[in-house]
């Protein structure tokens, strides 16, 4: 029980801590990372761009967005059903974007999950495209704490199910090839 109060408490903490960044450039670049990534655009939009960039373009941007199919479905289709949370309470939130909140449950960050997953696929086919698209995947799943629409340990399960989706594409065809001999 003391392992559940303690991850509560640092929930609250965390939360209270990354929802009042007051930098100017944080409540500019924040909101607009996440829109871009609101239903996955911004992924798709990198996976256009990257399939421009030749071949091995293109297979980052498919292992990216079939990654990011299995996050979002495990995530958002399974997870978010089978557990209902609540998302972080409003006094958690020292600004005013916290009223813009989805109604869903909270566990676990969807945004985050697909954000991760396509990164860490991308990065197993093209490290530095990978890299790259880290970046805005680490700020999608600040931005999510930030407004409070998710506790840092939904965040932290969302990145998870994204690093575990991307490992379960990027072995698949080696599983089925094996199954089929």
């Amino acid at each position: 029980m003391t392992v559940l109060a303690d991850l509560r408490e640092g929930d609250h903490r965390l939360t209270r801590w990354v929802a009042s960044w007051r930098s100017t450039c944080v409540r500019r670049l924040l909101p607009a990372v996440e829109e871009s990534a609101e239903h996955t655009k911004l992924w798709w939009a990198t996976a256009a761009a990257l399939s421009a960039a030749g071949w091995r373009g293109r297979r980052a941007a498919a292992a990216g967005l079939a990654s990011m199919a299995v996050a979002e479905l495990a995530s958002n289709c399974v997870l978010k059903q089978m557990w209902h949370r609540r998302r972080p309470p409003k006094e958690w939130i020292s600004h005013e974007e916290v009223h813009d909140r989805p109604d869903s449950s909270s566990f676990p960050s969807g945004h985050t999950a697909a954000g991760v997953a396509f990164s860490a696929a991308v990065a197993a086919v093209w490290p530095w495209a990978g890299a790259v698209c880290a970046v805005p995947a680490v700020m999608v799943a600040a931005e999510r704490i930030h407004t409070g629409a998710h506790y840092p340990s939904d965040v932290a399960v969302g990145a998870a199910i994204g690093l575990a989706a991307a490992a379960l594409v990027h072995r698949a065809p080696r599983l089925a090839m094996r199954l089929l001999r």
